[in-house]
């Protein structure tokens, strides 16, 4: 990686704490659980992406801890996947809305016809590789919008109770005018955002090795202390040729992605993870009760509000 990237990489890292920051600064003024309960969110991600990642959130769902299932509807697995999701409605689900076609020789493109969208496709009517690489083709806000909504109304019509939005490597909201159209989009469907509850982004596993992830994340749940929501993200896989043979568009993409996948399923299937959330009291909860009884409250990564008036200056 080049000094550039790496100080842009820094500089990302360093905004996502700010943001966790003001987050949990605001939350009590823009959401008010009473109550001194720690509350945790298991997220995981790109269910739908291949059969091998139907098959981790299957053993998950049955197995593990999981209460949030974000789906990419825009490849070929996803009946899959909603068949899997409709033998658990206990779970919330999401739409990953998904701009960008990450793997090599593996590559999706847009729900609606690539000409109705031409400036979020390649020459192929494929999603570009990288947030850099669409960015670099001026992408149109209205067009990401279409997308974006074609992307929610066809999981709406595949029959999934919709309960909130988040986004695949965040390639929907690079800008503010898209990040707001975002914001527009999840009021008119009525639905939560992802990580616009306050909710820490923690533990996270993604880059811990795969041989001490299942430890890590256990270890990291056992120290909690303050009462708050938190968020933990998963990318869930089964270490089968199906996934080893993906590589990564972006560089800084783990090379050995299907043990990292593999190894974040165990880890969430770990019984001792499931003793210790009960030992501890600790309530496992969905976007869909956060929808239910917070939508209105929903604020964004900065720390100000979706709706109404800060409550500070």
């Amino acid at each position: 990686m080049s000094t550039h990237q790496w100080t842009v990489l820094s500089l990302l890292i360093s905004c996502t704490a700010v943001w966790s920051s003001f987050a949990a600064e605001e939350r009590q003024d823009l959401q008010s659980y009473s109550d001194e309960k720690i509350r945790l969110i298991v997220r995981a991600d790109d269910v739908g992406f291949n059969h091998a990642s139907n098959m981790a959130i299957k053993r998950m769902l049955e197995e593990g801890c999981v209460t949030a299932v974000s789906v990419m509807v825009v490849t070929d697995w996803l009946d899959e996947a909603v068949e899997i999701l409709k033998e658990h409605p206990e779970v919330s689900v999401g739409v990953h809305t998904t701009l960008n076609s990450e793997w090599k020789l593996y590559r999706w493109g847009p729900v609606l016809p690539p000409k109705e969208v031409p400036t979020l496709v390649d020459e192929w009517g494929k999603f570009f590789g990288t947030r850099a690489d669409l960015m670099a083709n001026n992408p149109s806000v209205d067009e990401v919008e279409k997308e974006i909504r074609a992307q929610i109304d066809l999981a709406i019509a595949k029959g999934l109770n919709i309960s909130y939005i988040d986004h695949h490597m965040s390639a929907a909201v690079e800008t503010p005018e898209m990040r707001r159209r975002f914001e527009l989009i999840a009021a008119d469907y009525g639905v939560a955002i992802s990580r616009y509850f306050g909710e820490r982004y923690e533990p996270v596993m993604y880059s811990v090795p795969p041989d001490e992830k299942a430890d890590f994340f256990i270890s990291e749940i056992a120290k909690l202390q303050e009462p708050d929501i938190y968020l933990a993200v998963s990318h869930p896989g089964e270490d089968v040729p199906e996934m080893r043979i993906l590589r990564d568009l972006n560089e800084t993409g783990p090379a050995n992605m299907s043990e990292h996948r593999k190894a974040e399923t165990d880890a969430l299937c770990d019984p001792r993870l499931r003793a210790l959330v009960e030992e501890r009291g600790i309530e496992l909860v969905g976007y869909d009760t956060l929808r239910e009884d917070f939508l209105s409250e929903m604020f964004r990564p900065d720390g100000t509000p979706i709706y109404g008036k800060p409550s500070k200056p």
